[in-house]
């Protein structure tokens, strides 16, 4: 015969648990310890996280159920995920501890995505993370002090490039230009690049011509940026946006200027008419590389639009180091370019760094280059009627001037500056007198501050001060101290 008990609730003795009977099941309440279940894992939901400790293996409650696994643990608090894990996804979450294993690293606008292989601080470009990371100086072009376009060789326009022809028929015209809207170096942040215009060279590419771009480096520069330069497993990475109006592969090359001269030469790859390219190359150490830590040229970057036979050789290995040779400093190069008329060749956003992987391009601030900029070069003044600096007159026929500069200078400058009738005033007294002459630096100047002196063309009173003043508008009163 059955026999029956009919209870609402069961409440443990010690008050800690209870058991209680309701139309739609069995509640349980308070510590449940069990050895087996039967029936469906399915009815085991909402367990918080916390109340999961020990080790919780791949088991099923009984074998019927689903494995317990990554896949089946949804919203645990991330303080809850501790230890090592694999093939774990965690979203909106911190976590602690010894992170994602076994997987590899995704870096995009929305956030960081960890799978495969995990990071280490030593995968991200050689730990160079931090800090300044482009050695070139003006890469974006931006600053051009001594003036926007030249057809000159040397420092002429963009502050530290230095532009080099030789053997044309007409020279090339070199400028500063804007980068168009809507091209890639544009909305990149780039407003400024620099411009070769080729000259009409009717007479053909000769073996001693060449159009070049170059930018020196500073040896100190090279020898404290962290590059283990005499090992070939450390890198340096050099990129630049580059466009031409004639579609070609260009040459350039790296040449070491301390020790024994070493040469990299280097190419672009085929360029696409009128149309902007990045380029990207990695450059190893070497054991024969050697920079000094001083204040000379340590390094050349030069970017070839021609070169003629004199100084190519057809041997000439890319993307490897070798001892300097005039004669074989790139490969052969087409003469397309060169013998098109008014062919350009643009550049900007020049970058060298430390690592192997090219990094966005470090942007600073226009004040900021210009500063880096005064260390080679200064311009005081140009035009008319610009302030200059108090002075004296040292003798009745003798005006003096000075300055203290703004940055320290590489070296002691030399002075740059245009001279003729009237190009300059001294006033003193009420009362002034023109500069006709030259004006030279005294001996006392240093790179932390300079002093000059003229002849007036009427004396003054020994011991009077005066104001210096430009008088002309293609007056140019500069201090250089360039690589």
């Amino acid at each position: 015969m059955a026999s029956e008990i009919r209870v609402n609730k069961i409440e443990n003795r010690s008050g800690l648990g209870t058991v209680t009977f309701a139309d739609t099941g069995v509640d349980l309440a308070g510590i449940v310890t069990a050895t087996t279940f039967s029936g469906s894992g399915a009815s085991l939901t909402a367990l918080p996280a916390a109340s999961l400790t020990g080790t919780v293996a791949d088991a099923r409650f009984p074998a019927t159920l689903p494995a317990i696994s990554a896949a089946n643990l949804t919203n645990v608090p991330a303080a809850n995920v501790v230890g090592v894990h694999t093939s774990l996804t965690v979203t909106n979450a911190t976590t602690t501890g010894t992170a994602v294993v076994g997987g590899g690293v995704t870096i995009s606008e929305s956030g960081i995505e960890a799978s495969g292989i995990g990071i280490t601080c030593a995968s991200i470009n050689g730990t160079q993370i931090g800090g300044r990371r482009n050695i070139i100086i003006n890469g974006a072009m931006e600053v051009a002090q001594r003036g926007t376009s030249s057809t000159s060789t040397g420092y002429q326009t963009i502050d530290r490039v230095r532009h080099y022809h030789n053997g044309t028929d007409e020279a090339p015209t070199y400028a500063q230009v804007d980068v168009a809207s809507g091209t890639s170096p544009y909305t990149n942040g780039f407003r400024k690049a620099f411009k070769i215009t080729n000259g009409n060279q009717t007479s053909g590419a000769g073996v001693n011509d060449s159009v070049e771009f170059v930018y020196f480096v500073e040896a100190q520069d090279l020898a404290k940026c962290g590059w283990n330069y005499t090992s070939s497993s450390s890198f340096v990475t050099l990129s630049f946006w580059i466009k031409s109006s004639v579609a070609q592969n260009f040459y350039g090359h790296l040449t070491t200027q301390d020790g024994t001269q070493q040469n990299y030469p280097y190419e672009t790859g085929s360029l696409t008419a009128d149309t902007w390219t990045k380029i990207v190359r990695t450059i190893p150490g070497n054991s024969n590389l050697q920079f000094d830590n001083d204040v000379n040229r340590g390094l050349s970057i030069k970017i070839v639009g021609f070169r003629g036979t004199t100084y190519t050789g057809s041997g000439s290995a890319l993307n490897t180091w070798a001892a300097y040779a005039s004669g074989s400093r790139m490969p052969d190069n087409t003469s397309t370019w060169y013998t098109t008329n008014d062919a350009t060749l643009e550049i900007t956003g020049l970058q060298l760094e430390v690592g192997s992987q090219a990094t966005a391009f470090e942007h600073r601030s226009f004040g900021e280059e210009l500063s880096l900029c005064q260390r080679y070069y200064y311009l005081l003044a140009s035009g008319a009627t610009k302030f200059m600096c108090m002075g004296d007159f040292w003798i009745d026929a003798q005006a003096d001037g000075g300055i203290v500069l703004p940055v320290e200078m590489r070296t002691t400058p030399t002075l740059e500056h245009t001279n003729g009738a009237d190009y300059y005033r001294v006033w003193t007294n009420g009362t002034n007198s023109h500069i006709d002459g030259a004006v030279n630096l005294w001996n006392r100047s240093h790179n932390k501050a300079v002093t000059w002196y003229a002849t007036p063309d009427t004396s003054r009173t020994a011991g009077h001060s005066c104001r210096w003043i430009t008088n002309n508008a293609s007056t140019h009163f500069a201090f250089s101290a360039e690589l």
